[in-house]
């Protein structure tokens, strides 16, 4: 292998960046799945209680504006999380370079060692890589950081937010938008629709099936529509609602 080729590991983090981007993807479109099904299940199961639009449009507002503040916090929360950990890890690596220089060159060139280099190549890899930047080096292979890549919880925290609404303005429209006699209904195939192309879209980032990974979300659909129909249904027959 020459210097060239060896200097040429960085497809590897180029590789992992696009991962990166389509877990922030899959991310987005699980979010727009939420909103859908969260806000759909709201205003249907308030449909079931009245046909005012007054109390459909207040309930499916307060589903719409809790679920995206609900979103965006458990996002915020999460990453943070995540970067505290990945911000502690470059620290930690830092001062064991400074602490210990040897102990973890000799580190590094047993781990390229381990991906299958011989002892003179991994030794040149690790004087390259080390002479070039120290630090990156043994985050890359040790521990898969990109310390230019340390995901921003806000970032995370807006992204989450914005694919939730974006879900959850369908439903709100179908309910809102269509005939009395009929929004109930066609709001069904419109939710259930959405969510067989937020399935595919997800199965296709993943890799998976899209044919099962759009039933599955189908079918979980379905099934919550209808529960909160059912009981809106019930209680307002009952007076109760």
């Amino acid at each position: 292998m020459t210097t060239e080729s060896t200097t040429g590991l960085h497809p590897e983090p180029q590789g992992m960046d696009l991962a990166a981007k389509l877990n922030w993807l899959r991310a987005g479109v699980l979010g727009a799945n939420d909103g859908i099904v969260s806000v759909a299940a709201v205003v249907v199961g308030v449909a079931g209680v009245t046909t005012n639009n007054g109390p459909i449009l207040a309930a499916g507002m307060a589903a719409l504006v809790g679920g995206a503040i609900s979103m965006a916090l458990g996002e915020y929360v999460s990453v943070s999380s995540q970067s505290d950990s990945q911000r502690h890890l470059i620290a930690k690596e830092r001062e064991e370079l400074k602490e210990q220089p040897d102990e973890e060159f000799e580190e590094l060139v047993g781990l390229y060692r381990g991906k299958g280099l011989s002892e003179g190549l991994a030794t040149k890899v690790a004087e390259e890589l080390t002479a070039h930047d120290a630090l990156r080096a043994h985050l890359d292979i040790e521990l898969g950081i990109d310390p230019d890549e340390i995901v921003s919880p806000w970032h995370a925290a807006f992204a989450s937010a914005i694919s939730f609404l974006c879900g959850a303005v369908l439903p709100m429209l179908s309910i809102l938008l269509f005939p009395e006699a009929i929004r109930v209904p066609l709001t069904f195939v419109v939710v259930l629709a959405a969510l067989a192309v937020t399935g595919a879209i997800g199965a296709w980032i993943g890799g998976g099936s899209r044919s099962r990974a759009s039933i599955r979300v189908v079918v979980g659909g379905a099934m919550a529509l209808a529960a909160t129909f059912a009981l809106g249904s019930l209680l307002g027959t009952t007076g109760i609602a």
